[in-house]
């Protein structure tokens, strides 16, 4: 006994407004990621921080034995005071034998000479006072202060490590993360593509039109604020034949660190598009079909050329038309010529949007 058609749901494909999404793969940094490294040489002998810790700009990071520096601070006072002394001797000397050359006294060799002598102290006391101030300035550099509001990284050194200005590891780093910037590539093709999509008759103009990107986490969620993207490489990496952009995210409740990783989703709006529900298609060799209904209710496979998606739909450049009807579901036994009873859906229902 031959078995009837069955009966199956059919959609009519529909044409409406969509929007599509392209994702990159980005890093994440902090608008400012700081090496905190030492300007004077010691060893360590207090940190005032913890690694992670969020810290203020003035904030004491690092204290480097002091007493070095201290002393060598005295040593400079100590010499700038001599020199003052040296240098009150000889205008001393001056003012005596100005008066005796005057009155022929004296040779005014003796007065030269000992104009040269003042001469000389007046710049023993210049160099001992930069010396007191060089003094100061390092004494300063022993107390490690946050350059910037931020996040301490990791703390490579303890209480004791000698640190060296020329040690290869910085102290900490501290990540400024009231914002941050999402580093992304596109290869030519998406390069193109994007001088193309977007107005304006340089590239600087097109990405100041670009609508805000959105930020793609880890575990698939949205990061609840959009970015901007801002800049763009001067150049194509040869290596990897892309070039690289920059999007800005705010990060107010500091969510988001220095070294995340996410996906850059621009979005891409379409004045009308071809809508396949995901549900009524089936792959084969990584390409995606339908199945169209034909005269007599006989149905056929048919390719499609994607354009974008979403999680539930499909938007199709070609292999069906709009208004044609496919199949929505019970697909898995279906065969090219099989002749189907068709059961229409609403499209206002399946869709929730009114065909154009």
């Amino acid at each position: 006994m031959t078995q009837p058609p069955p009966s199956l749901p059919v959609v009519t494909v529909i044409n409406m407004p969509a929007t599509t999404y392209q994702e990159y793969s980005a890093s994440l940094e902090g608008i400012k990621d700081i090496e905190i490294r030492p300007q004077v040489e010691g060893y360590l002998e207090r940190i005032y921080v913890d690694e992670g810790a969020y810290v203020r700009r003035g904030q004491p990071l690092f204290q480097i034995n002091v007493r070095p520096y201290r002393e060598k601070l005295n040593n400079a006072r100590a010499s700038l005071a001599a020199a003052k002394a040296n240098l009150s001797n000889a205008e001393i000397n001056v003012s005596k034998l100005t008066p005796l050359v005057q009155n022929n006294v004296v040779s005014d060799v003796q007065l030269k000479t000992a104009k040269t002598a003042y001469d000389a102290a007046v710049a023993n006391v210049a160099q001992a006072q930069a010396m007191v101030a060089s003094a100061q300035i390092d004494l300063g550099y022993t107390s490690i202060k946050a350059p910037v509001d931020g996040y301490i990284g990791r703390i490579p050194f303890k209480t004791g490590s000698l640190v060296l200005m020329n040690t290869p590891q910085a102290l900490t780093v501290i990540s400024d993360i009231k914002e941050v910037y999402a580093y992304f590539s596109l290869s030519e093709n998406d390069f193109i593509q994007f001088k193309n999509r977007n107005e304006g008759n340089t590239i600087e103009e097109k990405i100041k039109k670009m609508p805000p990107v959105e930020l793609v986490l880890p575990d698939g969620s949205l990061y609840p604020q959009k970015g901007k993207v801002q800049i763009v490489a001067g150049q194509f990496n040869n290596t990897i034949g892309a070039i690289t952009f920059r999007a800005a995210f705010p990060n107010t409740d500091r969510l988001l660190r220095s070294g995340n990783t996410g996906k850059v989703r621009i979005a891409k709006e379409l004045k009308t598009a071809l809508v396949v529900p995901q549900e009524a298609t089936f792959e084969i060799q990584d390409k995606v079909y339908v199945f169209a209904v034909g005269d007599s209710n006989k149905v056929a496979s048919k390719p499609l050329m994607i354009s974008g998606k979403t999680e539930a739909y499909y938007f199709v450049e070609s292999g069906v038309k709009a208004d044609e009807k496919i199949v929505f579901a019970g697909i898995g036994n279906l065969k090219d010529g099989m002749v189907i009873v068709p059961q229409p859906i609403s499209t206002d229902s399946l869709f929730k949007v009114k065909p154009l």
